[in-house]
């Protein structure tokens, strides 16, 4: 074809390494948009191969408007590979497929439309076969060499092992991303797309994510603070193509970013799902942070200033003191090194005007970002009582990895 010159509406990013097969089959499937060719363009972005990827894609040159980068094989480098490959996007929207989709036909005019339709948003994708714990599922990679997507997704569509693995939780919410707690969560790159103003609003990718999983909710919870709402697309769809995968060795990886996201982003919703990931408990994260939310509203007005005057007299002495949900007041006589509470404003009350007062951090106090052993005494108040039936024994145990000793203020929780 002839390269237009005019502006195209939406450029597709693909970051990949040592994936030529899988790349050609995508864009094969590029090549049968409902989209018209010189309305997008394609971004390949690649993070070292050592395959034939780079001959794969000037390959088709004269039949896409297509653009290669190379970077240099330093390991796992994604988020610099979409960075680079979205510097060379001259489209108004970015769409981000991971290597190994097979995208639908209408997949790039359905997330136009989206944006079209209200602008603004952060547009998530579904994924046909997608479970990255899953083994492939058996007759799916035959169909694919077959037949096109469209008529793979109809033969497995009501085969359960066929759904989305986020399905379940799309589901839950009546499939709309805006009446989901926390909707970030569920923003994978193997299918979203973003306007490029907002992509660089937030500055893309964090580069310091060098390891599988995590970037993306990352991207995202940052997408949300910028002002984006988050909108699933059921027909914008691809499929994954099956492949195996070495799950056991990628995990702790991905704890590892966990990690990294509570560093950098400490406030109880991270806590939690950072908390639940190192538990093998991550699909519990919207049911347990719906009850966090309603436990948070209603101890807005618990006042535990007298349980934490009491603990002063009792424990005054006790050296460096950390105060597990402290409410809005610190009495007079507690000399506390540090003071958690979920609540933001109520933090922010209990430690202002003082220069030299306690370390704040909002947090509920499943996973804190105190150091083994760093204080004497732990005290625990009652405004962690709502979560303690959920959260109870997590938070003992982390009161007793930071803390020589730890006292449970109110008696209905249980004592030390």
């Amino acid at each position: 074809m002839s390269v237009s010159t005019a502006r195209p509406r939406v450029s597709v990013i693909i970051p990949t390494y040592n994936r030529s097969g899988p790349v050609r089959l995508m864009l094969d499937q590029l090549l049968r948009q409902t989209l018209p060719l010189d309305e997008f363009e394609v971004v390949i972005a690649d993070d070292g191969s050592s395959d034939d990827t780079e001959q794969v894609v000037r390959s088709y040159a004269d039949r896409l408007r297509i653009a290669y980068h190379f970077q240099e094989d330093e390991g796992f480098r994604v988020s610099k590979a979409r960075n680079a490959g979205a510097r060379l996007a001259s489209a108004p929207v970015l769409l981000l497929l991971d290597a190994g989709v097979i995208p639908g036909p209408d997949l790039l005019r359905r997330h136009l439309a989206a944006h079209e339709e209200r602008p603004g948003r952060g547009v998530v994708g579904y994924a046909w076969g997608y479970d990255p714990v899953a083994d492939p599922i058996p007759g799916l990679a035959e169909a694919l060499d077959q037949f096109p997507p469209e008529q793979v997704v109809e033969k497995f569509r009501d085969e359960p092992l066929f759904l989305d693995t986020r399905h379940e939780q799309f589901a839950l919410d009546g499939f709309d991303l805006e009446r989901a707690p926390l909707p970030w969560r569920l923003f994978y790159t193997l299918n979203c797309s973003v306007r490029a103003e907002d992509f660089w609003a937030i500055g893309g990718f964090n580069e310091e994510y060098v390891q599988w999983g995590t970037e993306d909710q990352e991207f995202a919870l940052r997408l949300v603070r910028h002002g984006v709402t988050m909108h699933l697309e059921r027909e914008a769809w691809v499929v994954e193509w099956p492949h195996e995968r070495d799950f056991a060795s990628q995990w702790p990886l991905y704890l590892e970013n966990v990690d990294l996201f509570l560093r950098q982003f400490p406030e109880p919703a991270v806590e939690m799902g950072r908390t639940l990931a190192h538990a093998d408990r991550y699909w519990q994260w919207r049911e347990l942070y719906l009850e966090f939310e309603d436990w948070s509203a209603r101890a807005r007005d618990l006042d535990v200033t007298g349980q934490l005057a009491n603990a002063a007299a009792r424990f005054g002495d006790a050296g460096r003191i950390a105060v597990l949900g402290c409410g809005g007041e610190l009495p007079a006589g507690l000399s506390a090194t540090a003071v958690l509470d979920f609540d933001r404003e109520l933090l922010d009350r209990a430690t202002a005007g003082a220069d030299d007062g306690p370390a704040a951090h909002h947090a509920i106090g499943v996973t804190t970002l105190l150091p083994d052993r760093s204080v004497d005494l732990v005290l625990i108040t009652s405004r962690l009582s709502g979560l303690w039936p959920s959260w109870g024994e997590l938070i003992l145990a982390e009161a007793r990895r930071i803390g020589a000793s730890v006292q449970v203020l109110d008696p209905a929780l249980g004592g030390k």
